[in-house]
């Protein structure tokens, strides 16, 4: 173990610098074509066999240690925002509207640095370690289901994932076993109503004003509806109607997300939303269109694979608190990984102790401690070694 924790410690200015030359060169969702090719070479170097266009833009690196045993996967993002960088880092983003937002560049560092490590290690691991690098996380339908169509998971007995928690304290590393992240879902409706002049309105049917009574009933959804011991959350995030001043519109767009974890819940919010809609635009005579997109599966961790990792991660150096943490409405296509494989996905906290205040993820300012990139690496190499060594049985330091 602390074999492993050295030779991090000795990579940790490269995996900085990795982390920014990736942050500087930023590629959305299934654009990712030049960090693909940036993740492979970096294994190819270390001399791993890769597999590239996994599913898309998906990279496979394989380590196959000189002894045998399980093959665990360890998993990173690389796709990044339509955001234009605020930070004033002087390594922010080369390409404008384009930005890590959401530390997916400290994930790949992350996974990189600890492949080089355990690439030094060959002769003492016991088994095969999988550097699953994922295209697209960001936009649903996201990356993870085409990898493991592709084969992503073929053969591999256990998967592990960390994500960066800016707003989480720098040290501290949180777990939950079961529902850990929502089921992030989609929805678009369109109100047709007829416009004409804002001095007659008696001669139009008024699409904003069904628009904004609409977005005041659909808040009665979960207040209302849903029982107040479910989580559920329907947010109308956009809201258009275009025109002159002097002209009511005929047609306002409205676009917003649903959060669940019970499918029941999801399934019933789906339909009354439609019923909702249907009703408002009844009322004043307007026709609509609505489609509902499912995203992302609820992400529901293994308990015996969040408890090993739970236990692991208080040896780590760097690690100062192992708490668990409450179920957040955030959405994660690790998700699809965990419904096929026993796993489990943990936060790494990301916070400078010394910041004023830290920008939420998909904020033009977010930003991270980059001292948490080696607390993840530790965490997730120690992982991979001891699950080697007896599965998730915690063993002693002296028998590691």
């Amino acid at each position: 173990m602390n074999q492993l924790f050295e030779k991090l410690d000795d990579l940790y200015n490269e995996i900085i610098e990795i982390r920014r030359h990736l942050h500087q060169n930023p590629e959305l969702s299934f654009e990712e074509v030049n960090t693909a090719n940036y993740i492979a070479a970096f294994h190819e170097k270390l001399g791993h066999e890769v597999r590239t266009n996994v599913g898309g833009n998906g990279v496979l690196a394989f380590l196959k240690g000189e002894k045998p045993g399980p093959t665990v996967a360890l998993r990173a993002d690389f796709d990044a925002l339509p955001i234009q960088e605020e930070t004033d880092v002087p390594f922010k983003s080369n390409n404008d509207g384009v930005m890590h937002a959401c530390g997916h560049d400290g994930h790949t560092a992350t996974l990189l640095g600890l492949a080089k490590a355990l690439n030094s290690m060959k002769s003492e691991i016991e088994g095969t370690v999988v550097f699953l690098h994922q295209h697209a996380e960001e936009l649903p339908p996201g990356g993870a289901i085409d990898m493991i169509n592709d084969g992503c998971l073929d053969g591999v007995d256990v998967i592990f994932g960390t994500h960066l928690q800016a707003q989480m304290p720098l040290g501290e590393i949180g777990y939950r076993s079961g529902p850990l992240q929502a089921a992030p879902d989609r929805f678009d409706i369109k109100i047709q109503g007829r416009g004409g002049h804002g001095a007659y309105p008696q001669d139009t049917k008024d699409s904003i004003l069904i628009g904004g009574q609409l977005v005041s009933n659909l808040q009665q959804i979960v207040s209302r509806k849903v029982d107040p011991l479910e989580s559920a959350v329907v947010s109308v995030c956009s809201f258009e109607a275009k025109g002159p001043y002097n002209v009511i519109a005929d047609t306002v767009k409205l676009t917003g997300t649903v959060r669940t974890f019970k499918e029941e819940v999801r399934t019933f919010i789906e339909r009354e939303i439609e019923r909702v809609v249907r009703g408002t635009c009844i009322i004043s005579d307007a026709s609509y269109e609505y489609q509902y997109m499912r995203g992302y599966p609820t992400l529901v961790n293994h308990k015996e694979e969040t408890e090993f990792i739970a236990n692991i991660a208080k040896s780590v150096p760097g690690v100062e608190a192992v708490n668990e943490t409450p179920p957040i409405m955030g959405g994660e296509d690790f998700s699809y990984y965990l419904q096929h494989v026993k796993g489990t996905f943990f936060f790494t906290g990301a916070r400078n102790p010394e910041w004023d205040e830290a920008f939420p993820h998909h904020h033009p300012k977010f930003d991270i401690d980059e001292k948490a990139l080696l607390i993840a690496a530790k965490v997730l190499g120690i992982a991979t070694l001891q699950y080697m060594k007896n599965g998730t049985e915690i063993l002693s330091t002296q028998e590691i």
